[in-house]
Protein backbone atom coordinates (compact mmCIF):
# COMPACT_ATOMS: atom_id res chain seq x y z
CA UNK A 1 0.00 0.00 0.00
CA UNK A 2 1.11 3.67 -0.60
CA UNK A 3 3.23 5.69 2.22
CA UNK A 4 1.03 8.39 1.81
CA UNK A 5 -1.79 6.55 3.90
CA UNK A 6 0.65 6.48 6.89
CA UNK A 7 2.26 9.35 6.41
CA UNK A 8 -2.13 11.40 6.01
CA UNK A 9 -2.98 9.59 9.12
CA UNK A 10 -0.23 10.49 11.19
CA UNK A 11 -0.52 14.31 10.26
CA UNK A 12 -3.94 14.63 10.41
CA UNK A 13 -4.13 12.58 13.70
CA UNK A 14 -1.30 14.50 15.41
CA UNK A 15 -2.79 17.62 14.69
CA UNK A 16 -6.15 16.97 15.87
CA UNK A 17 -4.10 16.00 19.17
CA UNK A 18 -2.47 18.90 18.76
CA UNK A 19 -5.39 20.80 18.67
CA UNK A 20 -7.24 19.15 21.78
CA UNK A 21 -3.96 19.31 24.06
CA UNK A 22 -4.40 23.57 23.69
CA UNK A 23 -8.18 22.93 23.99
CA UNK A 24 -9.16 24.33 21.03
CA UNK A 25 -12.24 23.36 19.48
CA UNK A 26 -10.83 22.06 16.04
CA UNK A 27 -8.89 18.99 17.56
CA UNK A 28 -12.27 16.75 18.24
CA UNK A 29 -13.32 17.97 14.79
CA UNK A 30 -10.18 16.80 13.27
CA UNK A 31 -10.22 13.56 15.39
CA UNK A 32 -13.97 13.08 13.49
CA UNK A 33 -11.98 13.69 10.03
CA UNK A 34 -9.10 11.34 10.50
CA UNK A 35 -11.26 8.60 11.48
CA UNK A 36 -13.55 8.87 8.48
CA UNK A 37 -9.58 8.06 7.04
CA UNK A 38 -9.17 5.82 8.42
CA UNK A 39 -12.68 4.23 7.16
CA UNK A 40 -11.34 4.50 3.74
CA UNK A 41 -8.17 2.87 4.76
CA UNK A 42 -9.65 -0.32 6.41
CA UNK A 43 -11.76 -0.27 2.96
CA UNK A 44 -9.05 -0.26 0.52
CA UNK A 45 -7.01 -2.72 2.48
CA UNK A 46 -9.58 -4.98 3.15
CA UNK A 47 -9.16 -4.47 7.31
CA UNK A 48 -12.74 -4.54 8.46
CA UNK A 49 -11.53 -4.13 11.70
CA UNK A 50 -10.15 -1.02 11.40
CA UNK A 51 -13.88 0.37 10.84
CA UNK A 52 -14.83 -0.85 14.08
CA UNK A 53 -12.07 1.36 15.75
CA UNK A 54 -12.52 4.25 13.76
CA UNK A 55 -16.41 4.24 15.04
CA UNK A 56 -14.98 4.36 18.68
CA UNK A 57 -12.31 6.79 18.27
CA UNK A 58 -15.42 8.86 16.37
CA UNK A 59 -17.60 8.36 19.10
CA UNK A 60 -15.34 9.95 21.85
CA UNK A 61 -14.26 12.73 19.55
CA UNK A 62 -18.10 13.34 19.05
CA UNK A 63 -18.43 13.61 22.48
CA UNK A 64 -15.66 15.92 22.94
CA UNK A 65 -17.27 18.01 20.44
CA UNK A 66 -20.26 17.97 22.27
CA UNK A 67 -19.11 18.37 25.84
CA UNK A 68 -16.50 21.70 24.24
CA UNK A 69 -19.99 22.63 23.25
CA UNK A 70 -21.76 22.73 26.66
CA UNK A 71 -18.45 24.30 28.44
CA UNK A 72 -18.17 26.59 26.49
CA UNK A 73 -22.15 27.82 26.09
CA UNK A 74 -22.24 31.86 26.47
CA UNK A 75 -18.18 32.24 26.10
CA UNK A 76 -16.77 34.08 22.89
CA UNK A 77 -14.18 31.97 21.71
Amino acid sequence: MAQWWSITLTVVGVLGLCFTMRKHRAGPVIGVAAQTLWIGYAITTHQPAFIASALAYAAVNAYGIATWKESHRGKSH
